[in-house]
C-alpha cells in the first residue's frame, strides 16, 4: 500500500450548493458588507434573469448595489475599468455572477481593491511578479455555467493583449469567501456553451487525476464526479431543462474546480492558454477539442516508457492505470480496452455536440509551431503527467484543427 504523501488542500471558505440556494445571496452579501459591487455576465442581466432577482434581495436587506456588466473574456483593460468602477462605488463586497469570465473579473477586482496596482503587476509570466499580500475585498462567486469551477479556485485568468497570452493572478487570498452554486441558474444556457463548458468541466476532472500533483483527496473528488458528469452532459445538451442532469453537471464542475486548484491541470489547458490569447476561441471550446488528442498523446508517451519510470504522481504504469480508471468512469468499459474507450468517448462527444475545430477560429498550420512553443512554457504544463516536446504539441494542435 502506497504511503499517503504530504499535500495541501485549499478552497473557498464556504460552499453552498443546491437548487434554489440563489435566494440566499442577499443575506450572504449582507454578512460581508453594505456596498455590493456586482460583476455580472451580460446574459445574467436580461429581463427575468438572476440580476433582477438579486436587486430585489439586496433592496430587502437594505444594501447598496452597483451592477457592472461584462462581456467576452477579461483582459487587463477591462479588469482595470471594473476595478476603478468598484473604487468609485466604495465597494466593500464583490459578487461575481455569470460564467468564468465574470467570476475571474470579480476575483481580480477583489484583489486589486485592497492590494493596489494593476492586473499586469500580478500576472504570472508576463507581469511584474508581484504577490497578492493583503486579504482581498470579501468575494462571493455565483456561477451560471457548469464548466470552469472558478468559484473554488485561487486564480483569475486574464488576457494580456500586449503579450498575446492569457495568464493568471494566483494567490490563496483570491479564494472566494462564499461559493454559491445553484444548478437552476444554468437552465437557460444554450446547447453549444452547455457542451463546451461541460467538456471543460470534465477536462478539469481528468487532468488533475493524472497530474504530477494528484493526491488522495483530489482523486476522491474526481472519481466521485467524473462518471456522473459523463452521463449528465449528453442529457443537458439534448434537453437543457433537465434539472437533474444540470445538477449533476454543476456538481462535476464544482469538483473539477476543487481538483484543479489543488492538483493542477495539464496539456489541454496548457495549449488553451496561448490559443485564447491569439485567437477568438472560447476557453471551453479549446479544451473540449483538445481533450482527446492530448489524452492520446499522453498515453502514447507513457507507453513508450518502462512501466516503472517516473510519470504523473507515480510511475508510467500507474498513470496508465489511471487513464484506464478514467475510461471506465466515462464509458463503463473495463480492462485493457478502457484507455482507448475513454479517448474515444472524448472525441465522440465533440462530434456529437458539433463543436468546431480550431481552424474555425482562424488557426492555420503556419501558426502551430509558434503556439506549441508558447504552450510548452504555460503553467498548466508543469503538472502534465509527462513532458511533451513542442513537436508532439504541434501534432496535438493539428489533430484539433
Amino acid at each position: 500500500m502506497r504511503t499517503i504523501p504530504q499535500f495541501e488542500f485549499a478552497t473557498s471558505q464556504r460552499i453552498v450548493f443546491g437548487v434554489g440556494v440563489f435566494e440566499q445571496l442577499g443575506a450572504l452579501a449582507e454578512e460581508q458588507g453594505r456596498q455590493v459591487f456586482l460583476v455580472a455576465s451580460q446574459s445574467a442581466t436580461a429581463p427575468g434573469g438572476p440580476v433582477g432577482r438579486l436587486v430585489n434581495q439586496v433592496r430587502k436587506a437594505g444594501l447598496s448595489l452597483t451592477v457592472h456588466p461584462v462581456s467576452g473574456e477579461p483582459d487587463t483593460a477591462s479588469v482595470g475599468a471594473a476595478t476603478e468602477a468598484a473604487r468609485r462605488a466604495g465597494a466593500d463586497v464583490v459578487v461575481g455572477l455569470g460564467g468564468g469570465s465574470a467570476l475571474d473579473t470579480a476575483k481580480a477586482v477583489a484583489g486589486l481593491l485592497t492590494n493596489g496596482g494593476a492586473a499586469l503587476d500580478y500576472m504570472e509570466g508576463v507581469g511584474r511578479g508581484q504577490t497578492i499580500r493583503q486579504p482581498t475585498t470579501p468575494l462571493i462567486a455565483v456561477p451560471t455555467t457548469a464548466g470552469p469551477g472558478t468559484e473554488v479556485t485561487r486564480n483569475a485568468v486574464i488576457l494580456s493583449r500586449a503579450h498575446g497570452v492569457k495568464a493568471s493572478i494566483r494567490s490563496p487570498l483570491l479564494l472566494p469567501r462564499v461559493a454559491l452554486v445553484d444548478p437552476a441558474l444554468t437552465l437557460s444556457l444554450p446547447p453549444e456553451p452547455t457542451a463546451s463548458t461541460g467538456l471543460d468541466a470534465l477536462t478539469q476532472l481528468i487532468e488533475p487525476y493524472v497530474s504530477r500533483r494528484a493526491n488522495p483527496l483530489t482523486d476522491a473528488l474526481v472519481m466521485g464526479a467524473l462518471g456522473r458528469g459523463a452521463r449528465a452532459l449528453p442529457a443537458t445538451w439534448a434537453n437543457g431543462a433537465n434539472l437533474d442532469a444540470r445538477t449533476s453537471m454543476a456538481f462535476a464542475s464544482l469538483c473539477g474546480g476543487l481538483a484543479l486548484a489543488n492538483a493542477g491541470l495539464g496539456a489541454a489547458h496548457g495549449l488553451a492558454a496561448p490559443l485564447g490569447g491569439q485567437l477568438p476561441i472560447p476557453h471551453g471550446v479549446a479544451c473540449a477539442v483538445l481533450l482527446a488528442p492530448v489524452m492520446a498523446a499522453n498515453v502514447a508517451a507513457l507507453r513508450a516508457l518502462p512501466p516503472d519510470a517516473p510519470a504523473g504522481h507515480g510511475t508510467a504504469g500507474e498513470t496508465l492505470q489511471r487513464y484506464a480508471h478514467i475510461g471506465t468512469a466515462l464509458t463503463g468499459v473495463a480492462g485493457e480496452d478502457a484507455v482507448e474507450a475513454g479517448i474515444g468517448w472524448a472525441a465522440e462527444r465533440v462530434a456529437e455536440f458539433k463543436l468546431p475545430g480550431l481552424s474555425h477560429y482562424g488557426l492555420t498550420a503556419e501558426q502551430i509551431p509558434h503556439l506549441a512553443r508558447l504552450a510548452a512554457q504555460a503553467s498548466s504544463m508543469k503538472a502534465n503527467p509527462i513532458a511533451l516536446p513542442p513537436t508532439v504539441l504541434e501534432e496535438v494542435l493539428r489533430a484539433a484543427l
